[in-house]
């Protein structure tokens, strides 16, 4: 059995570079990150994103988080 191959995407969080699998939203990301929503603000690419627009904030390749 195949395996696929996960693309992966750089981006800077809290100043840091990761790598984090491609296609994620705001949301997914935190979920990825097991940091718990109720206990944060996300800002990126230096804008505030509001809780209800986390489901649709695309995390893009480069991006600060």
């Amino acid at each position: 059995m195949e395996v696929a191959e996960t693309k992966t995407i750089r981006i800077v969080l809290n100043g840091e570079p990761k790598r984090v699998p491609e296609g994620f939203h705001v949301g997914r990301l935190l979920e990825f990150l097991a940091i718990d929503p109720a206990r944060v603000a996300v800002e990126l690419n230096r804008s505030i994103v509001r809780k209800q627009d986390w489901s649709t904030a695309a995390v893009e390749d480069g991006a600060e988080v």
